[in-house]
């Protein structure tokens, strides 16, 4: 008789979704580096000081590096020439899209974040109003105090503080004002004049 002897079957591990989110920040970390010219705000006014050049129309910017490359004394006065600034702005124009979809990325994660909590605060929600019900069988009161402790942790153990009433306005005293100049024995209409 053969004996068959079985071999341990071992799984690894899945990455939780701490590791996985740890290991993509890394990789978006890293594109930092692919990007040239990348900068940092030093203030969080940079962008608005950077607006009123950044957004001049891009043939005004051609126009200019045009005078520089036909103009030599126009690259004085701290002008970095034409091909960069043409660089520069290719630059802008290729990068521009990448930014555009970090932004939708990003709104969308933010998306899929509030997707997820919804989810699980709508099973949370719908267990809590299930456990209430169940908790006042004699044969289930033993989720009582879960259901204590549910109630708490949402907030719902906390009464608001009672708000008090606003007081009305008290109108300013009346003074006396001119006597109306229609009196009970004066005519209500005015005496027509014949001509």
């Amino acid at each position: 008789m053969t004996q068959v002897t079985e071999v341990p079957v071992t799984t690894t591990p899945q990455p939780s979704h701490l590791d996985e989110a740890v290991a993509l920040i890394d990789d978006i970390r890293a594109m930092k580096q692919r990007v040239p010219n990348f900068s940092v705000p030093e203030t969080k006014n940079s962008g608005r000081q950077l607006a009123a050049a950044a957004s001049v129309p891009p043939p005004f910017v051609d126009l200019a590096a045009l005078a520089i490359r036909n103009n030599e004394e126009l690259t004085r006065g701290g002008n970095s020439g034409s091909v960069q600034m043409r660089d520069q702005m290719d630059f802008a124009d290729a990068y521009d899209p990448v930014a555009d979809e970090l932004e939708a990325l990003a709104l969308f994660i933010r998306h899929s974040v509030r997707v997820a909590r919804n989810s699980a605060g709508s099973n949370a929600l719908l267990t809590y109003s299930m456990a209430k019900r169940l908790a006042k069988r004699p044969e289930t009161a033993a989720l009582a105090p879960h259901v204590a402790d549910m109630k708490i942790a949402l907030g719902a153990g906390r009464k608001a503080k009672a708000k008090p009433a606003p007081t009305p306005a008290t109108p300013a005293p009346s003074t006396p004002a001119e006597p109306s100049p229609v009196t009970p024995s004066s005519p209500t209409t005015a005496p027509k004049t014949t001509a």
